[in-house]
Order: structure tokens, then sequence, then C-alpha cells
């Protein structure tokens, strides 16, 4: 993978070439100074991924995205992003203009090894993750239908003229932000009678910032889940950053609580959508139906396998419209869904099944 490095400080730039120098598969072709040499840069060498600052004299990170944009230059962006109220704010804006991914900067107190570490660790899997993202073709699945097609047509055993689920649950990584602002914008105006609970593999504050912006697009209360809450119909509950984010029956009334905690992280990440699911498959059985995002890696695949055993219904993004087909990828392969549809399909799935 061909990377050019944007960024203002000669630091940070030296910085991501030491992480990136040595690895196998990644080659650091040139670095730039400011958005207006970085697409320069890109006019002149073959590039695959694009590491980008936001905050840069002349051009920044964002009006960098615009001229590439403008000039059909498709390389993937990962946002090297402040971790700041201001640098999320810019990062979510990024990710809406066509940045596929951002890492955090690391901590200025820490030592030159912990921040070469701390970007490699992070950096190189966010890299190699679009690796073969060209040579990907939508697969033909087989013993089901890929056709667009009616949810009433495509998960057996439920007649939807009378079926309602009791709550969603959305899983989602790479490309997760856009895609979700992307499906839950239809609900914007109508009735929402149920929770809705998602996984997006985020740090903390990122999510915090992410809620609200749900919240906006939506038209409804969208929050990240707290420690013993109850969770109510027509909310939108965001696992926090670092958190697993599960859900429990409670009293006698069977309310269903929220709980989180800093377990080990699964699949690498934490949140992880697999906590997430196997709960929403103990508490509400067949009454759940699930939605897998675009995203690296598998995080998800045993979620689903718990909610199909709970004669749930699992719903996955196709190959042609996710930035990764990872976690919808892994499930496709382990036939453990039963709708598949771009994101306009998905956004009609779940309007189907909560108006």
């Amino acid at each position: 993978m061909r990377v050019l490095i944007v960024d203002d400080s000669v630091v940070f730039r030296s910085q991501i070439k030491s992480a990136l120098d040595g690895i196998d598969d990644i080659v650091v072709v040139n670095t730039a100074a400011n958005g207006k040499i970085g697409i320069e840069r890109l006019q002149q060498n073959e590039v695959d991924v694009v590491i980008l600052d936001l905050e840069m004299p002349v051009m920044d990170g964002k009006q960098m995205l615009q001229e590439m944009r403008k000039n059909n230059l498709n390389q993937k962006v990962i946002v090297f992003a402040s971790p700041t109220g201001e640098g999320i704010d810019l990062t979510l804006s990024a990710l809406e203009a066509g940045a596929s991914d951002f890492i955090t900067k690391p901590n200025s107190n820490g030592s030159l090894e912990q921040a070469l570490e701390g970007i490699k660790k992070e950096l190189v899997p966010k890299i190699l993750q679009f690796k073969n993202k060209n040579h990907f073709k939508t697969p033909v699945p087989i013993k089901k239908s890929y056709e667009p097609v009616k949810v009433q047509e495509i998960i057996p055993n439920k007649n939807f003229s009378i079926f309602r689920p009791k709550c969603i649950g959305i899983g989602s990584s790479t490309g997760g932000p856009n895609a979700l602002e992307h499906v839950l914008a239809k609900l914007k105006g109508l009735s929402l009678e149920i929770p809705i609970f998602l996984a997006q593999h985020m740090p903390p504050k990122f999510t915090e910032a992410l809620a609200r912006r749900l919240e906006e697009v939506s038209g409804h209360p969208c929050h990240e889940g707290k420690e013993g809450q109850l969770a109510l119909p027509g909310h939108i509950y965001v696992a926090p950053g670092d958190y697993h984010m599960t859900v429990e029956k409670f009293g006698d009334n069977a309310q269903t609580m929220i709980r989180l905690d800093q377990g080990s992280k699964r699949n690498s990440v934490r949140p992880a959508v697999d906590n997430l699911f196997e709960s929403l498959a103990k508490v509400y059985g067949n009454s759940c139906v699930a939605f897998v995002l675009t995203g690296m890696g598998e995080d998800g695949l045993v979620g689903a396998h718990a909610i199909k055993a709970a004669s749930g219904s699992v719903i996955i993004q196709d190959a042609a419209s996710s930035v990764v087909w990872g976690m919808p990828g892994a499930i496709f392969d382990a036939g453990a869904y039963d709708a598949i549809g771009n994101l306009d399909e998905c956004s009609e799935y779940l309007v189907q099944l909560i108006h």
C-alpha cells in the first residue's frame, strides 16, 4: 500500500513515517506540509492511502478532501485526529466529506517510543484493511437471493404485516459514521416505539459526538448508554468508547437495563458488537433484528449467530456499498443473515420494520 502523509507538523510527519518504515506491504511514497501540496503530490505519485491532518495552513484537511473529490482523486483517507472537542467535530465532518477512517494523535505526555508504538498499533491495520479493496466483487449468495426484495419475502417465519421487533441492534466500524447517518436519517419524522442499540468502533469522546450527530439526523433522542440506565422506547443508545455495552432484564416488570463494562477487548475492540448482539439475543430473542454495516474485521459474527439461534433476524450491508466489507462479509460467508442490501435498501428495511 502506497501512503502519502499530509501534516503541517514535521514532528508528526516524522513519527508517522518512522512508525510505518519496515512494515510489509506499506511504503511511504511522499509527504506534504499542507493540503495544497498534498493535492500536487497525489497528481505526481501513485498513492493508495492518504494520512491526513485536518488543521493546516494554506489548505486544511477538509478543503483537501473537497479538492480530491472535485478532481476525482479516490484514494482512501485516514484522518490523523486530535482528540479534543473541536478536533472531534472536525473529524466527524471529515468523515462526512469523504474520509474513510481515523486514528487519534498520540498523547504528548508519553515518550517517543510510546508515540511510535501507539501510531503503529492503530495505523497499520487501518491501512491494510484497504488492501485489495478494488478487487472485491459482489459475491453471489448460495441459496439466498441477492436481488433487492421486500423484507416480508426474505426473512422466513415472520409475517411483517403483523410482526414488529421489540428492538433494533446495529454494529459498524470503518465507514460506519456515514452509514449510520444515512440509515438513521430515514427515521426522521417517523414514530419510533422501540429502542435502538448500536456499537460503533470509536474511542471515548468520539462516540459522544457521534450520538449528537445521529440525534440531529434521525430526529430521535440519541445518547451514549449509561450504566444502570433503563432502555426507553423511541431512544437510540450508542455504546460509549472503551466500554462494552450490553442489556439485561431487570425487576418484576422485566424492564431492559443497559450495562457497561471494561472487560477484555474482544476482536481487539471495545465496544464490541458481539457483546451487544449476544445480550440482545438473550433479552429479546426472536423479537430482535440486527443490522451489520461496513467495518473491518469479524466483530458481530458471533453475535449474529446468537441472534439467529434465538430466531431473531440479521440484515447486512452489501460489498459494493461498504467502505470495508469485513464485518458484514464474515457474516455473509457464514450464512448467518436473512437479508443483504446497499444502504438505501438497509434504510428501507429499517423503515418497514418500525413503521
